[in-house]
């Protein structure tokens, strides 16, 4: 048995954990060699660990802060709801407010629910659209994350051993006991294929109840979708009758409107989660009212009776709204301005090192690839050994620079991040990139 009196207190803290947790922890991303960061406290840019010592953030708990930690606007509100209530089985004035708000920022939202997880979010929007259309089945991007419902999950992580032909991508399970039934139901489409998504649509049609699409998929290479390929899924689903589901759980970050603003588009879903919650556990569906209905309680015949415990509690509400309203057009503007700035700058680091590598991304997320060309669907974006070697040398090289990153090397922007965290950050790369050679 280690003698935890010599350990460092983060070294001895997951000794502990891993007595407790399933491999000493509650979500994989945390994991780390030889353990996990511990932070004891975040201010704006940064964050502090248990041993004191302090990094810069650019992962911002993958996405979800977008305005750093502990805004003292947020922290201030939630402080003033605390003292009046945490939950209810009441309703709340907040709760009105927030979804008032929200479907004010974009077009497609005509009603909007809300609930406690971006992969609740996606779950529900599923379960409405077979409510709404009678069927059973789903269409969704080979690769693209939607989190963790069986239906949802289905080959978000396949690889070449597994992910099948090209023209019939396989519906690979992530989870072992997935019913297989599940994986039937699920048709795997190539990210900007058009070609081959609509052949592969066609065999179903009058049987998808809706395409599942996220716009910049962070696990396909975070290449923004092309229009073309979004316009063909609209239009077929339209000519089909099943409905477009837009995961903007990470996206709706990028536009005051959400990723959907880029294109001329009007999905009949949209789900929503992380960063919109203000730094609390969110998520949100919101779409055309007929459609959105099926949840309604009041109908004659409740198709998808919908409810939670914690959803749409005052304290996430609060910090939600409190968060949004901060984050106005002119935010926007300065946070997709610093990312563009912070592109540029990895561009010229690539130039003059002359590595390998390349970045993708749009709005306020970037993400750094071990190749020269940016990748256009999930198997192109697909690490190879040399390539996850490289990446996580460079992660680790971050962190020992005192620079967080989300662990595909993927920057999330935030408000409070400025020309000084970015310099240092291009520094880091520089230096970095040398290890490549």
């Amino acid at each position: 048995m280690t003698d935890t009196q010599t350990l460092s207190a983060s070294a001895s803290l997951y000794e502990r954990a891993l007595k407790i947790l399933p491999g000493g922890v509650s979500r994989n991303t945390v994991l780390r060699k030889p353990h996990p960061l511990y932070a004891h406290h975040g201010t704006g840019a940064r964050i502090t660990d248990i041993e004191g010592v302090e990094r810069i953030d650019f992962a911002n708990n993958m996405a979800s802060l977008i305005h750093g930690h502990a805004h003292p606007t947020v922290v201030a509100a939630v402080t003033e709801q605390l003292q009046r209530g945490t939950a209810f089985s009441e309703g709340t004035e907040i709760e009105v407010r927030f979804a008032e708000h929200l479907v004010s920022r974009c077009g497609s939202f005509e009603k909007l629910r809300f609930v406690n997880s971006g992969t609740e979010a996606v779950m529900s929007c599923l379960k409405a659209a077979r409510a709404f259309t009678g069927r059973p089945k789903i269409a969704k991007v080979e690769g693209a994350y939607h989190g963790q419902y069986d239906y949802a999950e289905v080959s978000q992580n396949p690889n070449p051993d597994n992910w099948g032909d090209e023209d019939a991508p396989n519906a690979v399970p992530v989870a072992h006991g997935t019913p297989l039934n599940a994986l039937a139901d699920v048709i795997v489409i190539p990210y900007n294929d058009t070609e081959r998504a609509l052949a592969l649509l066609d065999q179903h049609k009058g049987e998808i109840a809706c395409v599942l699409m996220d716009l910049m998929s962070h696990r396909v290479g975070l290449r923004p979708a092309e229009a073309g390929f979004v316009k063909a899924m609209r239009d077929w689903t339209e000519a089909d009758g099943s409905l477009l589901v837009l995961d903007e759980v990470i996206t709706f970050r990028s536009e005051y409107g959400g990723a959907q603003t880029w294109y001329d588009l009007t999905p009949d879903l949209t789900a929503m989660g992380k960063f919109i919650g203000g730094g609390f556990p969110v998520g949100a569906l919101a779409g055309r009212a007929d459609v959105m209905d099926v949840m309604d309680p009041l109908a004659k015949v409740v198709q998808f009776p919908h409810s939670g415990t914690f959803s749409a509690n005052p304290i996430t509400m609060t910090a939600g709204l409190t968060t949004m309203e901060l984050y106005d057009q002119a935010a926007v503007k300065y946070i997709n301005d610093m990312a563009v700035h912070l592109r540029e700058g990895i561009e010229e680091v690539i130039h003059a090192t002359g590595v390998k590598a390349c970045v993708t991304g749009g709005g306020s997320l970037l993400r750094i690839h071990a190749r020269e060309t940016p990748p256009t669907n999930y198997r192109e974006a697909f690490w190879t050994h040399e390539q996850r070697s490289k990446l996580t040398g460079l992660i680790n090289h971050f962190f020992a620079a005192g620079i967080t990153m989300i662990n595909t090397c993927t920057v999330a922007m935030s408000t409070v991040l400025g020309e000084s965290e970015i310099d240092t950050l291009l520094s880091a790369l520089e230096s970095g990139f040398a290890k490549w050679e």
